[in-house]
């Protein structure tokens, strides 16, 4: 799994690089997203959904387990698992509306190995570095995930 770094520096920069990852994601998709409070993951989602043609507001699913957007070709997913202590407990038809075909699931607070998102096909983890800068890490498959070698610098931030 090839691993990218890039530090952002404000939050136009973090959803330009949500923007970049959408570029290489296809139909039933799924990117886990971790990081502490206000480190950027929304704005990184945002980013990703404009590029996929979301037009209205996107905004944090953090009271609700997700968000269904509309987009050019899909239909985008954003969920935030914040609240739940596992899935393992849970309706396995919690998540049915959110994976799968049809849809590009951004999944924020992800369980590790529950279900559909052990086959993830990104995982982006997001790290306060003072003020408006972030430390975004990008892993993802090699083969598919065309981001191409691991490299510093570059891109901007996001909350």
């Amino acid at each position: 799994m090839a691993l990218r770094i890039i530090e952002t520096s404000d939050p136009a920069e973090t959803e330009a690089l949500g923007a970049e990852l959408a570029a290489i994601l296809t139909d039933g998709d799924v990117v886990l997203v971790q990081g502490e409070l206000g480190s950027g993951k929304t704005t990184l989602v945002r980013g990703a959904a404009r590029a996929l043609g979301v037009t209205g507001p996107v905004t944090s699913p953090t009271f609700s387990i997700g968000h269904r957007y509309p987009a050019a070709n899909v239909t985008v997913s954003h969920l935030d698992l914040y609240r739940l202590e596992g899935l393992e407990h849970e309706d396995p038809a919690l998540l049915a509306d959110y994976l799968g075909p049809g849809r590009i699931a951004f999944v924020e607070w992800p369980q590790d190995g529950a279900g559909e998102l052990a086959r993830a096909r990104l995982r982006v983890t997001l790290a306060h570095r003072g003020a408006d800068r972030r430390r975004i890490e990008v892993g993802g498959e090699p083969e598919r995930d065309g981001l191409g070698e691991p490299e510093r610098g570059g891109q901007g931030e996001g909350r």
